[in-house]
């Protein structure tokens, strides 16, 4: 049986980094990751323009039949083929990547404690927060790199969904928490905190 994580938080507030430190404080083989990315719905029947629109941060944009789905099968003790999504096509590659059940697997992304069905497999769950101002410098910087985009297409896009989408959708998730982190992958207490209560589950499932 898996002991399953999930740690949410607005876009760039850090998530990314919090789940990176506490795997290094993990035994690697016991660890499995699924990121929300994975199950943006394919959007490859869309001309490419429209797919450029698309509104990642709406829990619409998700397939959480499919992860809620394979949250149940790796908790059982199944492997998974997990979907790989592009940014720069807004699409799904025919390709998956085999994810084997591990004794901790963490669930990461901004909207996987909107869903109810989802929330109710995690044993723990975690909200990563952050100043909007600090969110929104890390937006600029990823956007930039990662996914091709102008300085102005960013801030236009923070502006009209990233900003309205985290209020309406993500800020108010924060309240199912059971830890919540502050600056996240700067705050080394709450990371210590959440690695010593995944450590302790490891020693107890021996």
């Amino acid at each position: 049986m898996s002991f399953i994580i999930g740690i949410a938080g607005g876009t760039g507030s850090g998530k990314t980094t919090v789940v990176k430190k506490v795997i290094e404080g993990l035994p690697k083989d016991e660890v499995a990751i699924i990121t929300q990315d994975s199950y943006y719905k394919d959007n490859s029947h869309l001309p490419l323009e429209v797919r450029q629109e698309m509104n990642f941060d709406h829990p619409g944009s998700l397939e959480f039949k499919l992860l809620t789905e394979h949250i149940k099968m790796l908790k059982a003790g199944k492997e998974i083929q997990q979907p790989i999504y592009s940014y720069l096509t807004c699409t799904r590659s025919k390709e998956t990547i085999t994810v084997k059940p591990k004794k901790v697997v963490i669930i990461e992304g901004i909207l996987i404690l909107q869903n109810a069905q989802l929330r109710n497999l995690m044993d723990i769950k975690v909200f990563v927060d952050a100043d909007n101002d600090d969110r929104l410098m890390r937006v600029i910087k990823r956007d930039l790199v990662e996914r091709g985009r102008s300085v102005n297409k960013v801030l236009e896009r923070y502006e009209k969904t990233v900003k309205p989408m985290h209020l309406q959708f993500i800020e108010p998730t924060k309240r199912y928490a059971d830890v919540i982190i502050p600056q996240g992958g700067n705050n080394k207490v709450g990371i210590d905190l959440l690695t010593s209560i995944i450590e302790k589950n490891l020693k107890l499932s021996k």
